[in-house]
C-alpha cells in the first residue's frame, strides 16, 4: 500500500478555494471507494489530499484524474515525492466550460464535483455513455461538464435568451475546434402551435458520437417535453432566491415570486423523478438560508426516492456569499 497525494487545482474563485478542502475530501470518499485514510496535509506549506491505495490500476487512475480539484497526483516515498502520471481526463477541450463568463454562474469545479457525486449514487449498470439531464440548465454549464466526462447531456431552460446564448455559444466553439458536428435550433410544436424552441447537436469524437439536447420550456413541463425518454443521473442547481433564477423558475404555488425554491421544488421534483430510470440519481444543489435539508429530503422522500444520507453524504455544505450557504443532497430511484 502507498501513500499519495493530489494537489488540487487553483480556483479562481477565492470563496471555493478556500472552502474546497472538505468538499474535495468528501468528493473522494464518494467517489474513489479504494482511497482509504483520506486527510488534508500540508508539505512545505503547500495543502494536498492525501490518501492511502494499493497499486492503482488504469480505472482508477482514470477515476482520480475526474476529481473536481485534481491538478496533479504525487506517490510519497519518504521525503520526496513521485509523480504520477494520470490520463487525460476529458473527451473534449476544457475551455468548453471555462470560456463562458457570466453573472451566476455555478462555479465550474463545483457543477463537477455535484455531478460526480450523483453519478456515484447511481446503482444501474451502463450500458453506453450516461444520460444527463439538467432542467434548470441556464446558459449550460452542466450541459458542458457531462460532455467533457463522456456521458450525453439534456437540458430545460425557462429563459429564452439564455437558451440562445447557449446554443449560440455551442455552435461558435464547435465551429472554432474544427470538431465535425450537426447543430441546430428548431421550433417546437405541439397541436399546432409553437410551444419553445430546441437545440440540437451531435458531436463526432473519436470512439462515439456525444448527444446535446434542450428545450425551452418551465422545469415543471420537462417530462411532457421529453417524453418517452428516461435518464440516468438528473443534476441541478436550484434557484438560490438571491440573484439567480428568474420569476419564471422562482414561484411558488401561489404564482408569486419566492425566496425559497421551495415552492418550485415541490411541484418539479415528482416531474423529474418519473425521468429517472430505476436506479438512476437525482442530485440537487440548493441554498440553505432559503430551504432546510430535512425539508428538502422530505419533498424527495414524498416523490419515491432515497435519499443518500450520512458520512461524506452530508459533508458538502459550504458558503457561497453572505446571502448564499450551499449544501447538495442526491438520492435515488429503487
Amino acid at each position: 500500500m502507498s501513500r499519495y497525494l493530489m494537489l488540487r487545482t487553483p480556483s479562481a474563485n477565492r470563496v471555493y478555494a478556500g472552502e474546497a478542502a472538505p468538499l474535495t475530501a468528501a468528493e473522494l470518499e464518494l467517489t474513489a471507494p479504494f482511497a482509504r485514510d483520506i486527510a488534508d496535509v500540508e508539505i512545505a506549506g503547500v495543502g494536498y489530499l492525501a490518501f492511502d491505495a494499493d497499486d492503482l490500476a488504469p480505472t482508477q487512475l482514470a477515476t482520480l484524474a475526474t476529481q473536481s480539484a485534481c491538478f496533479a497526483l504525487f506517490e510519497s516515498a519518504g521525503d520526496l515525492l513521485r509523480p504520477v502520471a494520470l490520463p487525460r481526463p476529458f473527451d473534449l477541450d476544457d475551455d468548453l466550460i471555462t470560456i463562458p463568463k457570466y453573472q451566476g454562474k455555478t462555479n465550474e469545479q463545483f457543477t463537477q464535483l455535484l455531478l460526480s457525486v450523483t453519478l456515484a449514487a447511481v446503482t444501474r449498470e451502463p450500458t453506453g455513455p450516461r444520460q444527463v439531464l439538467d432542467p434548470l440548465a441556464g446558459r449550460g454549464t452542466t450541459l458542458s461538464t457531462a460532455l467533457l466526462l463522456g456521458h450525453d447531456a439534456y437540458g430545460v431552460e425557462g429563459d429564452e435568451k439564455a437558451f440562445q446564448q447557449m446554443a449560440s455559444f455551442y455552435k461558435t466553439w464547435l465551429r472554432r475546434k474544427r470538431i465535425k458536428h450537426t447543430a441546430d435550433v428548431t421550433g417546437v410544436r405541439r397541436d399546432g402551435k409553437s410551444i419553445g424552441q430546441r437545440f440540437d447537436a451531435s458531436i463526432q469524437l473519436a470512439d462515439r458520437t456525444a448527444r446535446v439536447t434542450a428545450f425551452t420550456g418551465d422545469t415543471r413541463t420537462s417530462a411532457d417535453l421529453f417524453g418517452k425518454k428516461k435518464f440516468d443521473v438528473i443534476v441541478t442547481d436550484a434557484p438560490y432566491g438571491v440573484m439567480h433564477g428568474s420569476s419564471t423558475d422562482v414561484r411558488g404555488v401561489s404564482g408569486r415570486r419566492d425566496r425559497s425554491p421551495a415552492g418550485l421544488l415541490r411541484e418539479a421534483v415528482p416531474v423529474w423523478t418519473s425521468q429517472l430510470m430505476h436506479g438512476g440519481a437525482l442530485g440537487i444543489a440548493w441554498n440553505t438560508f432559503g430551504l432546510s435539508r430535512g425539508d428538502l429530503a422530505e419533498i424527495l422522500s414524498r416523490s419515491g426516492l432515497v435519499v443518500c444520507e450520512g458520512g461524506a453524504w452530508e459533508r458538502f455544505a459550504h458558503r457561497v456569499d453572505s446571502s448564499i450557504r450551499r449544501d447538495l443532497i442526491v438520492a435515488v430511484r429503487p
